[in-house]
């Protein structure tokens, strides 16, 4: 099988193109624009903005193809037949992983690629050997972090500067703290349809964990950050503590996919914990339709603090077997 070592450079610089193709729409056009209906997916709605990265990525990757055999796997993208053994490899990608945050221009969305050697449709997030995370800044933003690991190689990131163009490495370090008081922790709601069960169990977890709140007081913060890959980037780099998104125990709509958590490898290598709802590996396979549930802990002190009262809160709600 051909060395994963020698895609690591071709999809940093497709990220890179695709990154800046997205921010050069931004600069041209109006939020009316961008956030227009392209069409209606299966599992989620794609929009104006999408289309641009899409089309970008599409093309990008077709040239990759000629030097390295790869199934393509994402929203949108049709390349390939998933049921292919013969390529060497199985490529998942989210285009851009917060569009609403981005073409709205509040906050950064993500490029998202992870690569596994291709075990046809079984394939799964726990074979993915290589994982690349690129930030797509908002306009006003002129900062841009790249994030990439190998398995059982440790992270790497760069911080580009989109106005000099300069690059510096920088070292992506989770939290270190035994609790999630006076931090950031957060079970995601973002859309309607079953947000005030999933505050009824965040609260849930929170009071058991410190306790009742006192007046004038603050026990600790959410970050509603409407991108998995946001959010696992927030893990890695300690500004969030635990995250858990359990939209697909609610039988809501429009959940996590494949695709949004293919970055997981990194996270993992960073030392953030990354789970199933029940804390098993979490192992979807590498397709566009299955809803994910997850949970990600900074260390395994929070892990300790949190795992079991989250296990409750679902256990008492018959949202999962015993």
């Amino acid at each position: 099988m051909a060395d994963v070592q020698e895609l690591l450079q071709p999809i940093r610089v497709i990220h890179d193109r695709v990154r800046d193709a997205v921010v050069a729409a931004c600069e041209r056009q109006d939020v009316a624009e961008l956030s227009g209906v392209d069409r209606e997916a299966a599992s989620d709605t794609i929009y104006s903005i999408d289309v641009v990265s899409e089309e970008t990525i599409r093309n990008l990757f077709e040239d990759l193809r000629r030097q390295h055999s790869h199934v393509l796997i994402g929203e949108g993208l049709e390349e390939g037949s998933r049921s292919d053994t013969s390529a060497a490899w199985r490529i998942i990608v989210d285009p851009i992983d917060g569009t609403r945050g981005l073409m709205y221009q509040k906050r950064s969305a993500w490029i998202l690629t992870g690569v596994a050697p291709n075990r046809g449709p079984v394939t799964s997030l726990d074979d993915i050997v290589l994982a690349v995370q690129t930030e797509i800044p908002i306009v006003k933003q002129h900062l841009s972090d790249q994030l990439w690991a190998f398995r059982d190689q440790g992270v790497h990131a760069e911080r580009l500067n989109r106005v000099t163009r300069e690059r510096k490495p920088f070292r992506p370090r989770p939290s270190g703290a035994g609790t999630i008081a006076h931090g950031f922790a957060t079970v995601s709601r973002f859309f309607p349809g079953a947000r005030d069960e999933l505050a009824a169990i965040d609260e849930e977890i929170v009071r058991k964990a410190l306790g009742p709140v006192k007046p004038g007081k603050a026990l600790c913060f959410e970050d509603q950050y409407i991108s998995t890959g946001g959010q696992l980037y927030e893990l890695i780099m300690g500004h969030d503590r635990f995250v858990a998104d359990i939209r697909p125990l609610m039988g809501i709509g429009l959940c996590c996919h494949p695709y949004d958590v293919c970055t997981a490898l990194i996270a993992r290598e960073a030392g953030v914990i990354i789970t199933d709802a029940a804390g098993r590996p979490l192992r979807p396979p590498l397709d566009v339709r299955t809803d994910v549930a997850w949970a990600g802990f900074a260390n395994a002190q929070i892990r300790s603090q949190i795992e079991p009262l989250l296990q409750a809160a679902l256990h008492k709600r018959g949202l999962m077997q015993q």
